[in-house]
């Protein structure tokens, strides 16, 4: 055994009793659970935000193909009241409008994909390497 600088002895992990070492496990593990609950609640707020965004995206393409359906009734209506040139520049603007809509939901869709599942990745993996180093230090 070494002294400290007060001239105390230091005591090792080997000197300590077992119920101080159970009680530091136990403290260790405490910390170790809370940090990973952490960890994932961070995780997944990530995840909500960039779903959100996807989400948003999506309805705003609902929101532009409504305005298409109803240039293509306006359409309908042209051509049955007025001359062809009128129906043929209101069908040309619905069907714009509808490829607006479209890319709109593709780029929604692409930021759903981007979210992947709502599952902490990262955390889950740490807990699991958390695991193993808990499960190698006992089989030694």
């Amino acid at each position: 055994m070494s002294e400290d600088a007060g001239g105390l002895p230091v005591r090792g992990p080997q000197d300590r009793p077992v119920g101080q070492l159970v009680s530091d496990a136990t403290e260790q593990i405490t910390r170790l659970v809370r940090d990973e609950m952490r960890l994932a609640a961070t995780e997944l707020q990530h995840k909500g935000k960039r779903l959100g965004v996807g989400a948003g995206l999506v309805g705003g393409a609902g929101v532009v193909a409504f305005y298409g359906g109803a240039a293509l009734v306006a359409a309908l209506i042209l051509g049955l009241a007025t001359q062809l040139v009128a129906w043929l520049a209101a069908l040309i603007v619905g069907v714009a409008v509808l490829g607006v809509a479209g890319a709109l939901a593709l780029v929604g869709k692409k930021q759903v994909q981007r979210a992947g599942p709502l599952v902490p990745e990262e955390a889950s993996a740490s807990v699991k390497a958390d695991i193993n180093t808990i499960k190698e230090g006992m089989h030694r």
